[in-house]
């Protein structure tokens, strides 16, 4: 199981290898399969879950995931930490390596999740932040290969804001040789050091990252139709100025027409039925959402075998 995975955090796809990920993914695809072979696999570990931004998903699927597994998680939000009053992050860290066996935490700065990684001598992971999204990305390729049977040759078509989703597609791409086209408006670029060091990892692993401002054109001959809401949570004094810029970037029965026709419409949840999406193509049956929320489990189960075994 560990063959080909070394690594102690997870903070950034970028970090692994194409068989690290695929160790993974193949990995939560058995636990899916058979999970009562690992209910035990965690058993006696303890993982801290530190909360700075609201969740849904991330919080239900972690502590759902270590209990199947065998295993407790703890939720700490800012309320119930010394973070909030000051406590440092390296501080933070130590004190639980000494009570836990691992740390996921969502946060806004990216550099805490570096951070608490620094410090901690037990594996951290990193469930959002507003750089990067990992663990969501993960269950988005176990998705893409369940019903496709392959990630390769599939043109995927992400449509919005340049946002941490975004950015660790592009780092999957990067790594795993995807087919991976960006459609943004001006201003709402991808970063450019993450999308710079993903274009040079295509070169050895033969993906490809295209830029473009043309929905149309980008859905055309699409595999995957992949969208994020507009509006994050932080930016809601700029919700009027993003809702304008992005209006043209919506996913609609028009755009879907451009694309296969067995193409998967994908979104990380929380959606927002006619904004990036219209309600008719997210609940309609090109929709593959709930598979994707449901594999958030099942990925990051195998994330935290790999790690806390």
């Amino acid at each position: 199981m560990r063959s080909s995975f070394s690594h102690t955090d997870c903070i950034s796809l970028a970090d692994f290898s194409q068989d690290a990920i695929w160790t993974i993914l193949n990995l939560a695809r058995d636990i899916k399969r058979r999970p009562r072979k690992y209910h035990s696999h965690l058993s006696d570990k303890t993982l801290a879950m530190i909360f700075q931004k609201a969740s849904t998903r991330t919080r239900v699927s972690f502590e759902v995931g270590m209990f199947q597994l065998g295993g407790k998680a703890l939720f700490l939000s800012n309320n119930d930490m010394q973070l909030n009053r000051g406590e440092s992050i390296s501080d933070t860290a130590q004190v639980l390596s000494r009570f836990c066996d691992g740390i996921m935490i969502r946060t806004f700065d990216h550099t805490d999740v570096i951070d608490l990684a620094e410090h901690a001598t037990i594996p951290v992971i990193n469930g959002l932040t507003d750089l990067l999204h990992p663990c969501q990305i993960l269950a988005d390729l176990q998705t893409i290969y369940e019903h496709h049977g392959t990630l390769q040759n599939q043109k995927i078509v992400y449509i919005g804001d340049g946002n941490n989703v975004a950015h660790s597609w592009i780092n999957a791409a990067g790594r795993l040789g995807l087919s991976l086209t960006l459609c943004v408006p001006e201003n709402y670029d991808p970063d450019t050091k993450i999308l710079e060091s993903a274009r040079l990892s295509c070169q050895q692993s033969g993906g490809t990252i295209t830029l473009t401002r043309n929905p149309m054109e980008a859905a055309e001959n699409a595999d995957v139709l992949y969208t994020d809401v507009w509006v994050s949570m932080g930016q809601d004094d700029e919700r009027t100025r993003r809702l304008h810029d992005l209006a043209a970037y919506q996913i609609n029965t028009a755009l879907l027409e451009k694309a296969h026709s067995d193409v998967l419409v994908m979104h990380c949840l929380p959606a927002h039925r006619g904004e990036e999406i219209t309600a008719e193509v997210i609940d309609g049956p090109h929709s593959v959402v709930f598979d994707e929320a449901e594999n958030r489990l099942h990925a990051q189960k195998a994330l935290l075998v790999l790690l806390m075994k």
